[in-house]
């Protein structure tokens, strides 16, 4: 029998205070203290091992050695994820499961996205010419709730706009909360799986026609590996779970406005990039930038499937892992001065399945990375159009700015508060299908397709 070697402990009986005190650098900070890539802590009453670093990342995306049945806690799935989704699955289910969510991922599908998102930044743009302020994250919100649903086949009306997109917001907002934050979150996701569930079944009854390459459609029909379909109440949980990260990219699209606002040099970049051969390239590193500079995904949890050893320690079954990613991101041995802002860093980059892990690591076909990454890439990239090429602003003065690590998720308090917008001719004018080069070359890769040139909606 392997021999458990001495990690560093947290001294804490138990660290679940301290988490929620310290919030997405929790993990990092210990692992600086104790000069280790791991560490033992309790957390919410039980033992976990705490990792962190590229090699960690490569190990925790070993479904040989973990799983994620039983390692989402009840409130995040209550809140978050919801029950029965993909991110409790392994093994052949998982893959499966996630066929269906790949398949929405394609370059056609991904353009129809885009082109319904383009439509809404423009109707938000002009909307905003009449208002006094605008608060860019509620806004961000608006935009991709009523784009996402109009691709997804979910009807939505101006009327229910507004309260569909909070809901979808108070989900995320929830997963590091406590007390009311944590039971608006859990509501919001009964209304919203109350409501997914209504138009699963309006389709499988064919009461209202669907597109068969929408999510609604795919998930409505969609049938596991037993050959039947999903309860309408999981199908509408799966659902959810393309529309709601959608939404959730308006964290990273109001972290992108305010680097805009702290590096005007990267905004003059920006607007005066060519439209030549390698026109988008400083937009894609400033995209990466953002999702790596900026908190979004604090840290990933895991089971121990199977025991094993790493770095002297052996890993019972049933542990509880915890994968650090704002450390990962923030670490010195993996980027040159992380804690300046330097879209330059990826220019030219090629990728790292476990060295940058904003939306989790490993494979995109077969393991627990995002599948919606691409999504991300293509949104963000299509913001930074809208905010430096297609409108002129100015950054409210007084508002408050500043990014709390302690609150999970967390964004600029203020919201980012524009006024006195006014469109440029370029926003009426051909807008690119897709924004982020990087996500269209990756997603036109996996297709096996021939990269096309970009074109514009």
């Amino acid at each position: 029998m392997a021999t458990t070697t001495s990690i560093p402990r947290d001294p804490a009986f138990d660290s679940t205070l301290a988490l929620l005190r310290e919030g997405y650098p929790f993990i990092w900070n210990r692992c600086q203290r104790f000069q280790s890539d791991l560490f033992q802590a309790r957390l919410m009453g039980k033992r976990a091992i705490c990792i962190h670093g590229r090699e960690a990342a490569e190990l925790f995306y070993d479904e040989t050695r973990f799983q994620r049945r039983g390692a989402v806690p009840r409130r995040v799935l209550t809140s978050l994820f919801g029950k029965k989704g993909i991110q409790t699955l392994d093994g052949a289910a998982h893959r499966h499961r996630k066929a269906a969510f790949l398949s929405l991922m394609t370059p056609t599908s991904l353009d129809r996205l885009m082109i319904a998102t383009a439509r809404e930044w423009r109707r938000a743009v002009h909307a905003w010419e009449k208002m006094e302020a605008v608060v860019l994250f509620d806004e961000a919100e608006r935009v991709l709730t009523r784009a996402t649903c109009t691709w997804a086949g979910v009807p939505i009306s101006d009327r229910e706009l507004p309260r569909r997109a909070r809901d979808f917001g108070l989900m995320v907002d929830a997963f590091g909360g406590v007390g009311p934050r944590l039971w608006k979150g859990k509501r919001a996701r009964a209304r919203a799986e109350r409501w997914m569930a209504r138009e699963i079944e309006r389709a499988r009854r064919g009461d209202a026609p669907t597109a068969s390459a929408s999510a609604l459609h795919v998930m409505a029909h969609y049938r596991g590996p037993d050959g039947e379909r999903l309860p309408a109440r999981t199908a509408a949980v799966e659902l959810l779970n393309v529309i709601r990260p959608t939404v959730a990219i308006s964290w990273f699209i109001t972290f992108a406005a305010l680097a805009l606002h702290e590096h005007p040099e990267s905004r003059e970049k920006l607007t005066c990039e060519d439209a030549g051969e390698n026109a988008g390239a400083y937009a894609d590193s400033f995209m990466q930038e953002v999702r790596r500079f900026y908190p979004f995904t604090p840290y990933l949890g895991a089971k121990v499937r199977s025991s094993f050893d790493w770095k002297g320690h052996h890993f019972k079954p049933g542990t509880l892992v915890l994968l650090d990613v704002y450390g990962a991101n923030h670490d010195p041995q993996l980027w040159d001065a992380p804690e300046s802002f330097r879209p330059e860093r990826f220019d030219g980059w090629r990728g790292d399945a476990y060295g940058f892990i904003p939306q989790g690591g490993g494979p995109r076909a077969t393991g627990h990375r995002c599948p919606g990454e691409w999504i991300t890439m293509h949104n963000v990239a299509l913001a930074l159009h809208i905010l430096t090429r297609c409108m002129v602003y100015e950054v409210a003065p007084g508002q408050d700015l500043r990014v709390d690590l302690r609150r999970m998720p967390t964004r600029p308090k203020s919201g980012f508060i524009l006024r006195n917008v006014h469109a440029t001719a370029a926003l009426d004018h051909g807008l690119p299908r897709r924004p982020s080069r990087m996500a269209a070359q990756d997603a036109t890769d996996r297709a096996g397709g021939v990269h096309a040139e970009a074109s514009s909606v």
